[in-house]
C-alpha cells in the first residue's frame, strides 16, 4: 500500500477545489498549524466525519530492556493522537 506526501496532498486539494496549488499549500498549512497549536494549548480539535486530534500524556512507568531483560524507568510523554471518526452517510 502507497501513500500520499504532502506535495502529493497539495495537489490534490488543489485540483478538486479548483485552485492554484499555491492556494492548496496556504490552506493545508494554515490547517495544520492550527491543529497543531490548539493540540498544544491543551484543546481537542474535532471534524465531524473525519475524527479527533488531541494530546494524550502517558504515565511514566517500569519497562524491560529487550536486549538484558533489565528494568528501566520510561518517563512520562505526550503525544498528538487521532481518532478516526466515521463516515459520513452518503444521500443516495
Amino acid at each position: 500500500m502507497s501513500g500520499m506526501n504532502k506535495s502529493e496532498l497539495t495537489a490534490s486539494v488543489a485540483e478538486r477545489a479548483g485552485i492554484t496549488k499555491g492556494q492548496a499549500q496556504a490552506a493545508l498549512d494554515a490547517i495544520f498549524s492550527t491543529i497543531t497549536d490548539q493540540t498544544a494549548a491543551g484543546n481537542t480539535v474535532k471534524i465531524v466525519g473525519f475524527g479527533k486530534f488531541e494530546m494524550k500524556t502517558r504515565a511514566a512507568r517500569i519497562g524491560r530492556n529487550p536486549s538484558t531483560g533489565a528494568e528501566i524507568q520510561i518517563p512520562e510523554s505526550t503525544s498528538l493522537t487521532f481518532k478516526a471518526g466515521k463516515p459520513k452517510a452518503v444521500a443516495a
